[in-house]
């Protein structure tokens, strides 16, 4: 029996961010549909984006979620989409933590 793979967001202001990009211009239009594809590869994979080493974590993450694992999923046009999974026996569940430009995510992780 394979186990039921799901995707969520980490919290309500970021799904409704994620819902916001399909009415904006052209640009959020096409994140949205970016954002979209992640969700679909990351129901059929959960583990399809590259994990990211625990030096790296930003504090804020740990504090906010208690992640124990993140993982970034790189986006077209050097978006950068980082998620957390969680799971048991029966469900994976990959939690979108938050999505951002390249150089955004740069500042974040302190590249």
């Amino acid at each position: 029996m394979s186990k039921i793979k799901e995707v969520a967001f980490a919290d309500i202001k970021i799904k409704k961010a994620y819902l916001e990009l399909k009415e904006g211009k052209f640009e959020e239009k096409q994140l949205f549909e970016f954002i979209n594809r992640a969700i679909n590869d990351l129901k059929e994979n959960p583990f399809c984006g590259v994990r990211v080493p625990k030096n790296l974590w930003p504090r804020e993450y740990v504090q906010k979620y208690q992640i124990t694992n993140l993982w970034k999923y790189n986006l077209p046009n050097y978006w950068r989409l980082v998620y957390t999974i969680v799971g048991n026996e029966v469900k994976i569940v990959s939690t979108i933590l938050e999505w951002f430009s390249h150089p955004e995510y740069e500042k974040r992780f302190h590249y």
